[in-house]
């Protein structure tokens, strides 16, 4: 009997033990359902509007839920309405058209807030108003202070190049510098030349020049590398003129809709290479650390100096935080077309026996850049003329092929004026093209007389063509070189119709607003590879995005006329 109950209780233990799971399974779900699910509240509902995703598996929707700073979902109100809760707050459209966060792909940001505080020559028509200009700057300026600025064509007053002439009545106690509008040409009053000591005997450096009178005097312009003769004397703006100068322009930039940069630095031939690394560790871990950074933004340095960079990305990784990332290097191979600086195959018929300047030696470029892509940074050249471009294709296909197969998106800066058959090798080769259409509008009257109608009609600003050869084509502006708008720029590359013109043109090479839109979003941050935090409306990606004051998605694609009504950073409305 006692033997019988044992066995019966060894039975019993082990059938509980066996059943042991289920019941404890049972008893889980049952608690589980008795305890309500975590309902997921938006921080932000957008509504009733026409959402521009810039992402192929939903290119429009009607509203967007956001919940820290990122996107939650995106379609229609019906769908997204169990998002809504007490903490929400709702944003009704009242049918406006919104597009994500724009997106410029080459800029000089903190050279740009510091050239909103001087000498603004950008859009001056007239040598008088230039000379005007400069002489209040002397007048409301210490003697002794250098008077700096820029931004003056002189293609807008009929070509005549400015001189040291021109100023040196007006500042004779003052030295000043002003720089042209494409950053490759700068003009120096004779006080200024003194100082540096550039004078009939000094030498032309390598890949600069020294305009000169026929007696041989400097002319008082510095071409290119020429430049680095003064630049080493102007002296240094300080750090908090320049923290000033980034809170400057990222105002500025929010009010054109754009909410994320790639910051080429104020890196030019000419200056040395070291202004970068001090604006990095001057201004911009600065504003990040103090939070005031307002604008996403992405940096390039110059080749010269890849290995610090490839030190800090093994060290703190490609992104430092929400707002700052740490993207390739930078290098010139050519100057600018209205310089005459860009290297072509043929001569310039304005200037005869001239094809350009090689700022930098083509050896020493390729020997950085296979360094700094074995590295595994990417790599960014400028290049303008059609000769350059082809340097630089060659180049990067050459390197490409030494190094082996990776997904590098080399970038060319510009890419302004292609050879025939260059442009369908950007695809071939998936070598990105950082283009910027607006500056299309001043080389329409410019580029025929440089090269001469028929070598400018068939290279100049070939973003169809570009596209025809599946190449990645990002828009930016080159700000200050030109004015940073996206919209402008995108209306831009859709007409191609110049000031003063009621024609487009090289009509061929127009593209669709879509392509040109996309440009300036998911195409510029793959670009830089962003894609993964930001370009498009897409769930966990950053909420970036802009209210434009359009209600017609139609008439807005059709001639591209709308302004920013309000641009939101991370969910957060930040203009106005």
């Amino acid at each position: 009997m006692n033997r019988f109950v044992v066995v019966s209780a060894a039975v019993f233990l082990l059938i509980s033990v066996a059943y042991l799971p289920l019941l404890n399974e049972l008893y889980w779900s049952t608690l589980t359902s008795l305890i309500p699910p975590v309902r997921v509240v938006a921080d932000l509902l957008v509504t009733n509007g026409t959402i521009f995703t810039s992402d192929k598996s939903l290119p429009f929707a009607d509203s967007m839920a956001i919940r820290n700073g990122r996107i939650l979902k995106v379609g229609t109100f019906t769908s997204l309405k169990e998002l809504l809760g007490d903490g929400t707050v709702e944003v009704n459209l009242e049918g406006k058209v919104v597009v994500p966060g724009l997106i410029d792909s080459h800029v000089h940001l903190i050279s740009g807030g510091l050239q909103m505080a001087q000498v603004g020559l950008r859009g001056v028509s007239q040598k008088e108003e230039f000379c005007n200009m400069v002489k209040e700057a002397v007048q409301n300026a210490k003697e002794g202070s250098w008077i700096l600025g820029g931004g003056w064509n002189n293609d807008f007053w009929g070509g005549e190049l400015p001189s040291a002439s021109w100023i040196d009545e007006i500042s004779p106690h003052n030295p000043v510098w002003l720089v042209r509008m494409d950053g490759h040409m700068a003009l120096a009053n004779s006080l200024t030349l003194k100082i540096a000591g550039v004078t009939s005997l000094t030498e032309d450096p390598v890949g600069g020049t020294i305009m000169r009178l026929p007696s041989g005097e400097p002319t008082g312009l510095l071409i290119d590398s020429a430049m680095e003769l003064v630049t080493s004397f102007v002296k240094e703006v300080s750090v908090d003129e320049r923290r000033e100068a980034l809170l400057r322009a990222s105002k500025y930039a929010l009010t054109r809709g754009v909410t994320t940069v790639v910051d080429v630095g104020r890196y030019y031939p000419g200056t040395t290479d070291e202004l970068s690394w001090n604006d990095f560790q001057d201004v911009y871990l600065w504003a990040d650390s103090a939070k005031k950074m307002m604008i996403r933004t992405c940096l390039f340095f110059p080749i010269t100096t890849w290995s610090r960079l490839s030190d800090l990305k093994l060290e703190k990784g490609a992104v430092l935080s929400e707002w700052l990332y740490l993207g390739g290097v930078k290098a010139f191979i050519d100057g600018s077309l209205g310089s005459n600086s860009a290297l072509f195959y043929e001569e310039y018929i304005d200037t005869p026996n001239n094809h350009g300047l090689e700022v930098m030696d083509p050896e020493i470029l390729s020997n950085l850049t296979m360094s700094a892509d074995k590295s595994g940074l990417q790599v960014a050249i400028h290049a303008i003329g059609d000769k350059a471009n082809d340097m630089i294709l060659d180049m990067y296909e050459s390197v490409a092929a030494a190094n082996g197969e990776r997904d590098r998106r080399f970038r060319i800066e510009h890419a302004q004026h292609l050879a025939p058959g260059s442009s369908a090798r950007f695809g071939q080769h998936h070598i990105v093209a950082s283009v910027q259409p607006d500056h299309l509008l001043d080389d329409a009257d410019t580029a025929p007389k440089k090269l001469g109608f028929d070598r400018a009609e068939k290279e100049s600003y070939l973003f169809q063509s570009l596209l025809n050869g599946n190449a990645l084509v990002a828009f930016g502006s080159d700000w200050p070189v030109a004015d940073i708008n996206p919209l402008h720029s995108i209306r831009t590359a859709v007409k191609r119709i110049a000031p003063k013109w009621d024609h487009a043109w090289i009509p061929s090479e127009c593209i669709s607003f879509t392509d040109a839109l996309t440009a300036h979003t998911i195409s510029a941050a793959r670009a830089a590879f962003l894609d993964h935090h930001l370009g498009s409306l897409s769930p966990g990606k950053l909420a970036d995005f802009v209210i434009l004051s359009t209600s017609s998605w139609d008439v807005f694609s059709k001639d591209g006329s709308a302004s920013v009504l309000a641009t939101y950073v991370g969910g957060k409305q930040v203009h106005p």
